[in-house]
């Protein structure tokens, strides 16, 4: 029997809910190889969401190797080629994983944010803005902001027209929501924090939004510089209770977000 889907939740991007609940069927075995995906309708259909939503979630599970498209028979899964790639991280101290995260974040985001000003749309804009105004509304009501933060720095990704780094961001996406939430948590403690991150992210998107691929790379290289400054001077106490277990997503864990 074809599997059945719930309709995903709003808030968190609704193309990676998508795909994660695909990739989890597909691990789990309840997706087996060779097992054809229902077509973009039904997909669509299920979750309640566009067929452009479907599109990307599908997109993402080919860049992680668990789907493959045939010419005019559909989406398949797919045979796994190896093992995925492990970081075994089990001994680093939680603030260490998440400076890591951030260093190896800063050149990936400084490039996709200058490519970004070359290339972007209106579309690409309009979509950059929204998660900016998605995340001020989200610390408004008292969250920490992870999912919209995620969802700023994916709409940027997304505006570089790159299918590589696109992949890569997606391919690092368990990663990157675990050292989201840790750095969201932290920032949420002191209000000078959270409105630094704000004036970042808006000099990031003016900067995009102007075309200016030099001002852009820079404001998003200073943004990750900054986040780990801001990490570095966390209240130990954050360490001693929720940024030690914020952290565990990143310690023993596989970029797709399975330990």
């Amino acid at each position: 029997m074809p599997p059945q889907f719930k309709p995903v939740a709003s808030g968190a991007r609704l193309a990676d809910q998508v795909a994660d609940t695909l990739a989890a069927e597909i691990r789990s075995g309840r997706l087996e190889v060779g097992a054809r995906l229902p077509t973009e309708a039904v997909l669509a259909s299920q979750f309640e969401v566009s067929r452009t939503v479907v599109r990307e979630a599908v997109s993402r599970l080919k860049s992680l190797g668990l789907v493959a498209s045939r010419q005019g028979s559909g989406v398949f899964v797919r045979e796994p080629e190896a093992e995925p790639l492990r970081f075994e991280v089990a001994h680093m101290a939680s603030r260490d994983a998440v400076v890591q995260m951030a260093e190896l974040r800063r050149p990936l985001e400084s490039e996709v944010a200058a490519l970004a000003a070359e290339r972007k749309t209106p579309e690409d804009m309009a979509r950059i803005r929204a998660a900016i105004e998605a995340l001020e509304q989200a610390v408004a009501r008292g969250e920490s902001g992870a999912e919209q933060d995620l969802a700023f720095h994916l709409a940027v990704a997304g505006a570089a027209h790159n299918t590589f780094l696109i992949g890569t961001l997606q391919y690092l996406h368990g990663l990157l929501q675990g050292a989201i939430r840790v750095t969201r948590a932290n920032e949420a403690r002191r209000n000078d924090f959270t409105h630094a991150v704000a004036n970042e992210h808006a000099r990031i998107a003016d900067a995009i939004a102007s075309g200016d691929a030099k001002a852009a790379r820079e404001a998003a290289k200073t943004h990750m510089d900054n986040a780990i400054k801001r990490i570095l001077h966390a209240d130990p106490a954050f360490w001693q209770q929720e940024g030690t277990r914020l952290a565990q997503p990143l310690i023993q864990v596989s970029p797709s977000g399975t330990s």
